[in-house]
C-alpha cells in the first residue's frame, strides 16, 4: 500500500538553535546546511522507523478493501481519518463515510465499523490504485511532542554529518553512522510482515 505525503509538517521536530546548541556552533555562516541537515535527518529517522514525527497529511492507496477489515497505516502514529474515496470509474469518484471506520490510534490502523465491511463499501471499478484514505499521523505539532530518543538521533546525524560533510571516499570509517543511532531507533520500528 503506498503512502503519498500530502502536507509535510510545519515545523521540525529539532529546532535549528537547538541544533547549533548540540553541535557548539556559535556563528551563522552554516545555519543553511545544518537546516537542511535537520530535515535529511528527520527523513531518515522517519524513513528506518515509518513513523511521522511532526503531524502530517498522508494519502494512503488500496487496490480493493482487506476482508480482515484491518488496514494498517504507515507512516504511524494514526492521528484520524480526513476522507475516504472509491474510483468508481476511470476519473471518478465515490465519497465514502468516514464513520465506516474506527480510527485505532494505539496500534496505528483503521478497523471497519460494526456495521460496515468490504462487502457493504462500494467496491472500486479500477483493479490498481482504487481507494484512496486520506489520513493525518504524527506525534503532534510541537517538536517537542516528537519521542526524545528520535530527536537524540536526529541530534546525532546532524552532528555526524556536519562533521563528515564532503567525504565521499567509501569504506571508510567516517561514512559509518554513529552505534547509537541503530541502538535509538530500533524501539520505534514498525516491521512488516
Amino acid at each position: 500500500m503506498p503512502s503519498i505525503l500530502l502536507a509535510g509538517p510545519a515545523i521540525e521536530p529539532v529546532s535549528l538553535a537547538e541544533a547549533k546548541a548540540f553541535l557548539r556552533v556559535e556563528h551563522d555562516d552554516d545555519d543553511d546546511v545544518i537546516s537542511a541537515l535537520i530535515a535529511a535527518a528527520r527523513l531518515y529517522v522517519e524513513a528506518q522507523t515509518r513513523r511521522a514525527l511532526i503531524t502530517q497529511s498522508w494519502r494512503l492507496v488500496l487496490d480493493n478493501w482487506p476482508q480482515s477489515g484491518r488496514i494498517e497505516v504507515r507512516p504511524a502514529p494514526l492521528r484520524t481519518l480526513a476522507a475516504a474515496r472509491v474510483y468508481t470509474g476511470l476519473s471518478t469518484t465515490q465519497t465514502v463515510n468516514v464513520a465506516a471506520f474506527v480510527v485505532e490510534t494505539a496500534g496505528s490502523a483503521l478497523i471497519f465499523a460494526p456495521n460496515f465491511g468490504p462487502w457493504t463499501l462500494p467496491q472500486p471499478a479500477r483493479t490498481a490504485a482504487g481507494i484512496e484514505l486520506d489520513v493525518t499521523a504524527g506525534y503532534g505539532d510541537a517538536a517537542i511532542d516528537a519521542p526524545e530518543p528520535l530527536r537524540q538521533a536526529i541530534r546525532l546525524l546532524i552532528a555526524h554529518w556536519y562533521e563528515n560533510r564532503g567525504l565521499a571516499t567509501t569504506g571508510a570509517n567516517y561514512a559509518l553512522l554513529p552505534a547509537t543511532v541503530p541502538a535509538l531507533l530500533a524501539p520505534y520500528r514498525m516491521v512488516s510482515l
